[in-house]
């Protein structure tokens, strides 16, 4: 086991990676709102960092952070070939739903830098 100092700023900047990643999805899917046959792309970092905390099942959060595999929550896109089809012209993007998950997107990164920031004040405070 290591000494565990960066586990968390580790994790969570894997996090705020996958969120930036996400944003620029998110703005893609807007900018071809109007594009023909569209399919919109997204990032499903939430899953990875779930399956990755569930492969050390009975452990504390503390030791399954500790233990996680970083390179599991490399953030992978993936896009959306749905039969659910929004318009005529084969588009799957719905601008409203995507302007709310945008919002929320920018909400999360800002929360997560500030996390990063914080935990790395509170390391360099106990290293005083």
């Amino acid at each position: 086991m290591s000494l565990g100092i960066y586990d968390y700023v580790d994790v969570l900047t894997k996090a705020a990676d996958a969120s930036y990643v996400r944003n620029e999805c998110l703005a893609q899917n807007l900018a071809n709102v109007d594009t023909p046959n569209y399919n919109r792309q997204d990032v499903d970092f939430e899953g990875a960092l779930q399956r990755a905390l569930l492969k050390n099942s009975y452990v504390s959060l503390d030791e399954k952070i500790d233990r996680i595999d970083l390179s599991d929550l490399d953030v992978r896109v993936y896009t959306e070939y749905s039969s659910l089809v929004y318009r005529l012209d084969g588009n799957n993007v719905d601008p409203d739903t995507e302007a709310a998950d945008l919002a929320r997107n920018q909400l999360v990164y800002q929360g997560l830098t500030d996390a990063i920031s914080q935990s790395l004040k509170e390391i360099k405070s106990v290293c005083k």
